[in-house]
């Protein structure tokens, strides 16, 4: 009864709020508004640099893409890429943007050459979209055109013109130079990391032979392609057999077996654009590679003893490419060309004439694939009964103990919220109430850890489903049987800033080192940077990270401001820990260059080196069991 005369009171409202709908209420944004309202849209999430899919590596990305559809069609064989400190220089050697047309194709929406077929064949970008998007959403944009002796820059401040210099003789080599400083206004405190722009440069020249990218001064050329990319990636670490390579005019790929990893990692492109969430085309290599594989051996082998420890770089080339959004993650399209081929059909017949070939050719290399699918077939059929036992543990624990706070949306979702999606794994109940309490339900899922988990180095992936901890883990990111199902983005370790929180961060980075490499090689892993002081007066309070943020508080506020040692996160109060899992979250990524490390790296950690352990331990501390980050270069 309560409820049904609540409703009746709610009534008049929602008349009230339906009658002010009229043509009043009726806006037409101009296009740098909309961009501008709407961002994630064209660019994705915002971010502050701290991910490798942020905003500002998208705007980047949307810049080089003009240059390479350059290069791809016969026109300047270098780009230079410069950053100092927030502004981008990017300049190419092609044609250069028609002088006359430059206010146009760079604040005019669906202004570009690329609707035209023949200028154009096989561009990355043909909505005519990326460049205006990065004028929008920068609070200073310029670009630079020169052909034939003359030249044309144009000025713009938030997508508004704000001057033109006009047709002028010059003495430069023909192309393009594009200069942007994101906004702060939407991007935040941002910043780039090299590591993400020096990947992102290898992927184009890895998918152009002869392209050169000079960046900062350091110079990027590949001249093997996909192979050099696979090359590059393993760095030494150990394989079952040499990489195999195969090319064709429209299509590349390259792929092993490692010796010591686990899952699937694929890396895959469309016209040089890195589909990070795959599509179509990765899905046809990967029946085709079962099938051809089934046919060439006799044998009806299981689709998961092929592909079991299998890293691939696939690159396909087609014309008038469909994506799923702006951002072009996953490929959407069926056929070569429209009309034509289709994808799968294209793929297939490829790998059934020229990896069947290879194998028949390279008997070493036949015999040691053979060798690989029996070993992972055997180990698969030992699993069986164990990853029984654990589903069934795992419905038991998560119906009672609710170890796993889930969010609403999910990072394998079509939703234009799902790169924002997060799991905080932290330890104990009063840190993950915290973090439960403060969290946005929509996208932050909390799971909490008991006690510390197993220091799982050195173990078979048995121990995943056996450990409690690690197969709730497993689960609760539903990676188990295949890592493009992870349900979240980001996986952040939320502990404390002390020699525990320290310990537990190392015994969860060696997890996913262990077992799922390819999760911090994608760029999912971060660790969550958590204030370890409050600094407050009557008129202002800040949250400091650092004892340098602390002292520069001290200097700010004044005399005998009041000062709170943070010691854990459960003493962090939910509505200020809002303030640090929310739009100003900082972020630590771990950033994984090459495997071949990872074993070197997690016998210093975590083996039985424990004097030279301690000694790395003793000498990070700064104040109090505060720690230094781990930093896992070339590994992490």
């Amino acid at each position: 009864m309560q409820s049904f005369l609540g409703l009746i009171y709610i009534c008049p409202l929602i008349m009230e709020t339906v009658e002010k709908y009229n043509e009043e209420s009726i806006r037409s944004l101009d296009w740098k508004e909309h961009i501008r309202l709407r961002p994630g849209m064209y660019i994705g999430k915002l971010g502050d640099g701290s991910s490798h899919d942020d905003g500002i590596y998208v705007l980047i990305k949307e810049i080089i893409d003009n240059c390479i559809d350059e290069f791809t069609m016969g026109h300047g064989r270098n780009i230079e890429v410069t950053i100092k400190e927030h502004t981008v220089f990017i300049r190419d050697y092609g044609r250069g943007i028609p002088l006359g047309k430059l206010v146009e194709c760079v604040s005019q929406i669906n202004t570009g050459a690329k609707y035209d077929s023949k200028v154009f064949k096989k561009a990355v970008g043909l909505n005519g979209v990326g460049s205006k998007a990065v004028n929008a959403l920068s609070s200073f944009f310029t670009a630079q055109a020169v052909r034939e002796g003359r030249t044309n820059t144009v000025e713009f401040r938030q997508g508004e013109l704000v001057n033109e210099t006009g047709e002028q003789p010059t003495d430069m080599r023909n192309g393009t130079l594009i200069s942007f400083t994101p906004d702060v206004q939407l991007f935040g405190n941002y910043h780039f990391l090299k590591e993400y722009i020096e990947q992102m440069l290898w992927n184009y020249c890895f998918l152009n032979n002869g392209l050169t990218i000079i960046f900062n001064g350091q110079r990027f050329l590949a001249k093997n392609g996909l192979l050099d990319m696979l090359e590059k990636s393993n760095n030494g670490s150990p394989i079952n057999y040499p990489i195999i390579h195969i090319k064709d005019e429209d299509f590349e790929c390259a792929f092993t077996h490692s010796a010591k990893q686990y899952g699937e990692e694929y890396y895959s492109f469309v016209n040089g654009q890195h589909t990070t969430q795959g599509g179509t085309h990765l899905a046809a290599f990967r029946d085709a590679l079962v099938k051809t594989i089934r046919e060439f051996y006799g044998k009806d082998f299981e689709y998961s003893d092929i592909r079991s420890s299998i890293i691939a770089a696939v690159s396909i080339k087609v014309s008038e490419p469909l994506f799923e959004s702006q951002t072009k993650t996953k490929l959407g399209s069926q056929h070569i060309e429209p009309g034509g081929i289709t994808i799968n059909k294209f793929i297939a017949d490829i790998l059934k004439k020229k990896l069947d070939n290879f194998l028949h050719m390279n008997s070493d290399t036949a015999e040691a694939l053979y060798r690989k699918i029996l070993q992972s077939e055997k180990e698969r059929k030992e699993m069986a009964n164990i990853k029984k036992l654990a589903k069934e543990s795992v419905k038991k624990v998560s119906l009672h103990n609710k170890k796993l706070r889930d969010c609403r949306l999910h990072y394998n979702s079509n939703d234009e919220r799902r790169l924002e999606t997060t799991l905080f794994i932290t330890e104990g109940d009063s840190a993950s109430g915290s973090i439960t309490k403060s969290r946005d339900v929509n996208t932050q899922a909390v799971f909490s850890l008991k006690g510390k988990p197993l220091n799982c180095y050195g173990k078979t992936k048995k121990v995943v489903y056996e450990n409690e901890e690690f197969n709730l883990l497993q689960s609760a990111l539903n990676i188990e049987d295949d890592i493009e199902n992870l349900r979240y983005n980001n996986i952040v370790i939320a502990t404390d800033a002390d020699v525990d929180g320290m310990h537990i961060r190392l015994l969860l980075l060696t997890f996913f080192l262990q077992f799922f490499p390819d999760l911090v090689k994608s760029g999912h892993v971060y660790i969550l940077q958590t204030p370890l002081f409050r600094v407050r007066n009557k008129k202002k309070t800040n949250y400091c990270y650092s004892e340098q943020e602390r002292q520069d508080a001290l200097k700010e506020l004044g005399p005998n401001p009041e000062i709170t040692r943070f010691k854990g996160l459960g003493e962090i109060s939910p509505d200020e820990f809002r303030h640090f899992i929310g739009a100003s979250m900082r972020l630590d990524p771990v950033i994984l260059k090459h495997l071949s490390e990872i074993d070197a790296i997690l016998s210093f950690y975590m083996g039985s080196n424990t004097p030279e352990r301690q000694l790395f331990i003793i000498d990070n501390l700064r104040n109090e069991g505060e720690i230094e980050a781990v930093v896992l270069d070339e590994v992490a």
